[in-house]
């Protein structure tokens, strides 16, 4: 038989030489190999050597300030429109920053009573005069007006109907490393403080523990909450217990607030009543 190639058949491989698609064929897994290899050795360096540059490796303990400042912010441009308290402050544990490491995530808010049930009014007023560079707007989710704001370092600001004629506005920071983890602001709150044990004495409670609340101002100063509550009498005024001041925002058998320097919101909830003397940041 002559050496010659029929057409359309590709040459035989000797034995003594390779196949070249499974050459090929190992050369491409070798290589994706060492990519795998590279790639997660990489991730793991960068994870813990480089400097912060997406919100999950900004700490907790560098994240706190920012939603601090936004909610004292907050109290300020709720001005006259209704009466804002604080919130105690959340942590929540738990969740993933990495597939290696767990964080953390803050929320702090503020609860605003308005005069009348308009949440979406108040929610776009409060858009307004958040600055430009927030980006803050309502937008309906679910049937359910709802704002929301970047008050920078990636921490995200929303609002949204807290129940009838009220509205909750929060500051939340996303999962974080802890680092040195969360420190609240402290301030004096003599006189929040003073208002709110007036009040529990007039209602027969005992003089318990007031937790004082505190955020920073945009001017200078703090926004400052003093909250307790205590077992109260189904007979007892809640407005009595605070004299004369400002006209009320609402004034009914279970809730009383009002604005003003302080403002003042008491509630029955339950068999008990709860109350927040607050001091806002001026508007």
């Amino acid at each position: 038989m002559s050496g010659a190639v029929q057409a359309g058949y590709a040459p035989p491989t000797r034995p003594d030489q390779p196949d070249p698609g499974r050459r090929r064929l190992r050369f491409l897994v070798a290589a994706a190999a060492a990519w795998a290899v590279l790639l997660a050795g990489l991730t793991w360096w960068s994870v813990r050597h480089d400097p912060p540059t997406v919100k999950e490796q900004r700490s907790l303990e560098q994240a706190g300030p920012v939603v601090d400042r936004a909610v004292g912010r907050l109290t300020a441009v709720v001005g006259r429109d209704g009466v804002p308290a604080l919130l105690p402050d959340r942590i929540e544990r738990g969740c993933r920053v990495t597939p290696l490491d767990d964080g953390v995530e803050l929320e702090r808010g503020v609860e605003v009573v308005l005069a009348g049930d308009d949440v979406r009014e108040l929610l776009q007023r409060v858009a307004d005069r958040l600055p430009a560079e927030w980006r803050a707007g309502v937008a309906t989710f679910d049937g359910e007006p709802r704002l929301r704001a970047d008050a920078g370092e990636f921490v995200a600001v929303e609002g949204r109907a807290g129940g009838p004629g009220r509205v909750l506005l929060t500051a939340r920071t996303g999962c974080r490393p802890e680092g040195a983890g969360y420190r609240p602001p402290a301030a004096d709150a003599a006189e929040e403080t003073a208002a709110v044990r007036r009040a529990l004495g007039d209602w027969g409670g005992a003089a318990g523990p007031v937790q004082v609340l505190v955020a920073p101002c945009p001017g200078g100063g703090t926004a400052r909450s003093a909250r307790a509550e205590t077992a109260g009498a189904a007979s007892a005024s809640l407005a009595a217990a605070f004299g004369a001041g400002a006209p009320a925002v609402r004034d009914s058998v279970d809730v009383y607030a009002r604005s003003g320097d302080p403002a003042v919101l008491a509630e029955r909830v339950d068999d008990r009543i709860r109350v927040a003397v607050t001091t806002p940041c001026a508007a």
